[in-house]
């Protein structure tokens, strides 16, 4: 019975404080939580925890932590509000550690063990941690797209220049050719960049943004090269870019075997449930015979 009590008066600290944190927040977290953020599920609670966030000064406690997590948001949300949107994400962490807890102590309650609270725990610390395996996850597959793409497009690129086409055509017209993959993360940035070209950014500051948004060695060695060429034109240029591509194409090919790797060790467990299967199913009735 105390246990249960004990379950009781922590289910109600973690509500009464959500509650109070609610309540006494400022409007500036009220705002922040209303900040668009793709994949989100839990902004209409995230608000006291924010407010925790904020108080406890964690970004200056773990400075490094924060900016490996703010790193990883830049890459895939953009570096506009990286720094609201990290906060955001730390917050929607520590929402589901929050309500792991709640449930654990409603789970003690019920059972009248202390399983649940334990259960809940765990869960609570172990969460926030895939969380941010799964952010470091997404970013590795972005970067791994922008390599698999790019020395795709810089062979366009190429051709098109060789042709006769400027620079800033030549990529225009390669990437309106893929309008049906907007979303992939080389062509959101290639057409942020000709954004920045229509608003009357220089031809350097827009490649330099592209560069930075990218945040990859081999895009800032193609945005390099076509900057020192560029004005060069001629065979120089398309020469400098035809030796940009064949390296390209080896960071392609050795992207490609990475995950051939990984797709045949994610089939190992598989078929070492389907051997055991079988197995049981074969041996099952020999051995109900030898028993006869």
């Amino acid at each position: 019975m105390a246990m249960i009590i004990l379950y009781v008066v922590m289910l109600l600290l973690l509500v009464g404080c959500w509650v109070m944190l609610n309540w006494r927040s400022d409007e500036k977290y009220r705002r922040l939580s209303k900040l668009p953020m793709e994949g989100l599920r839990l902004s209409k609670v995230v608000v006291p925890m924010l407010v925790i966030l904020d108080k406890s000064k964690i970004t200056t406690r773990f400075p490094f932590f924060f900016y490996k997590v703010q790193r990883s948001i830049q890459k895939i949300h953009g570096m506009r509000y990286s720094g609201e949107m990290t906060l955001l994400y730390l917050g929607e962490m520590m929402c589901y550690s929050w309500l792991l807890l709640c449930s654990g102590c409603v789970l003690s309650i019920g059972l009248g063990e202390k399983t649940g609270f334990i259960l809940g725990g765990a869960l609570a610390v172990l969460l926030p941690v895939a969380m941010v395996k799964d952010l470091y996850s997404k970013v590795q597959i972005r970067d791994q797209d922008i390599l698999m793409e790019l020395p795709e497009l810089l062979n366009k690129i190429v051709l098109l220049v060789g042709a006769g086409e400027t620079v800033q055509k030549a990529i225009t017209h390669c990437v309106e050719r893929k309008k049906e993959q907007h979303d992939h993360p080389l062509y959101k940035e290639f057409n942020r960049m000709i954004q920045d070209w229509d608003s009357g950014y220089s031809f350097q500051q827009a490649f330099e943004s592209f560069s930075k948004r990218c945040a990859l060695q081999e895009v800032s060695i193609f945005t390099t090269t076509i900057l020192l060429n560029f004005r060069r034109g001629g065979n120089d240029f398309v020469l400098a870019l035809r030796d940009l591509s064949r390296t390209l194409w080896e960071s392609r090919k050795m992207i490609t075997r990475t995950r051939g790797e990984q797709a045949s060790s994610k089939l190992v467990f598989p078929m070492v449930v389907i051997f055991m299967v079988v197995v049981v199913l074969v041996g099952t009735p020999a051995m109900m015979m030898m028993n006869m």
